[in-house]
């Protein structure tokens, strides 16, 4: 017990810095979301416009014939799949743009060649 009398009398002195940095974090946490306001702000009519396109398309594929195959494929091959069509292509990444990639397999060799010190 007299340990334990000894550490409170040692922290007295410094409670007022612990509370004072608790508090100091709390206020920190809670204001970070304001600094997300200053980030990219959407027109709101921007995806609606898109989310009408695919309702448009989705009514029209529930009322007709299920597709052919053949017409699968040529939707599909106006874009990246025949749901996206071109919607953020140049964000995907493909073979084309991804060429100085390293794969996954590199990585692995890499990082035991880097655990076992082979090179």
């Amino acid at each position: 017990m007299k340990v334990f009398d000894f550490v409170l009398s040692i922290l007295r002195p410094a409670r007022f810095i612990i509370v004072a940095s608790a508090c100091t974090l709390l206020f920190l946490s809670s204001i970070s979301p304001v600094f997300a306001i200053s980030s990219y702000q959407s027109e709101p009519q921007e995806g609606t416009t898109q989310l009408l396109e695919i309702q448009r398309k989705t009514d029209e594929m529930a009322k007709s014939n299920p597709s052919t195959l053949k017409e699968v494929q040529e939707n599909s091959n106006q874009g990246l799949n025949e749901v996206q069509g071109n919607a953020d292509i140049e964000n995907m990444k493909r073979p084309e743009n991804s060429q100085s990639s390293t794969s996954v397999e590199e990585n692995v060799q890499n990082f035991l060649e880097k655990v076992t010190g082979k090179k």
